[in-house]
């Protein structure tokens, strides 16, 4: 650890410090293209959403909402015990997409699901219940929105999201941000999309990370930092074993200058 300290410090300060703008770059402009994006999560095969039916008959919709089945806390929060959405013995009511996308819902039958946003969801069942109820409302809510952080940060583990939004760097900050031997221009989001894995490498010391396709993570995105090349190398025996042969020569030392005295 040492080691790693003291090679750390012999880096330079931009290799740290995150979000640093090239000289070329409107920082105000890229600032303001992104509070203009409006992100929407999508639905995917494996989400377990809740679907909730209202109207100003009550005793109306009762059938449309009878079909949920019950998933408890384990299957649907982190296991990580910095994480206090995975405390505690409660379940909750929902439908898993199956492996086609698809769910079973009570009277409308089979409804493809994957691959649209939470609007485009609630217009389609809205649209199929017109037949059935006058001005129904449609709230759907993705249970298991979760993210997983690994690597060189300090608190490694899956993340549920209660409110299916999060970017990179906030979800960075869950996992108590990076240790000091984490590699800030060389972050790894893995993302699957529609069954085909992608990788996106982001340059956190970069304002670039702004832009990128990643910067707003999807439900079970993967984010990974790697450690330096001071970590692995601290890390390997034979540096253990230097490291310890310095300590002991150094207690020596210690002790050899008190018995001179």
């Amino acid at each position: 650890m040492a080691l790693v300290i003291l090679i750390s410090s012999c880096a330079k300060q931009k290799d740290f410090v995150y979000f640093q703008a090239n000289p070329s770059q409107d920082s105000t402009q890229m600032l303001a293209a992104l509070e203009s994006k409006n992100y929407i999560p999508i639905l995917h095969t494996d989400d377990i959403i809740s679907i909730q039916i209202s109207a100003v008959d009550p005793e109306v919709v009762k059938p449309f909402n009878m079909g949920q089945s019950s998933f408890s806390s384990s299957a649907l929060n982190s296991n990580n015990p910095n994480n206090s959405g995975s405390s505690g013995s409660s379940s909750a009511s929902g439908y898993l997409i199956d492996a086609n996308g698809m769910i079973d819902f009570p009277v409308l039958g089979s409804l493809k699901m994957a691959g649209l946003n939470r609007m485009e969801a609630t217009e389609m069942i809205k649209a199929r219940l017109k037949t059935y109820v006058n001005n129904p409302i449609v709230n759907i809510r993705i249970l298991n929105y979760k993210v997983t952080v690994l690597g060189e940060v300090k608190n490694p583990g899956v993340y549920s999201i209660p409110h299916e939004r999060i970017t990179l760097p906030e979800a960075l900050g869950l996992a108590g941000d990076l240790t000091i031997a984490g590699v800030r221009k060389n972050i790894l989001v893995i993302r699957d999309d529609n069954g085909k894995k992608t990788e996106t490498r982001i340059d956190l010391t970069s304002k670039d990370v702004f832009n990128s396709p990643v910067y707003y993570l999807n439900q079970n995105d993967l984010v990974y930092v790697e450690p330096s090349k001071a970590r692995i190398q601290s890390s390997t025996p034979t540096v253990q074993f230097g490291s310890l042969i310095v300590t002991s020569a150094s207690l020596i030392i210690n002790v050899l200058t008190l018995l001179a005295r």
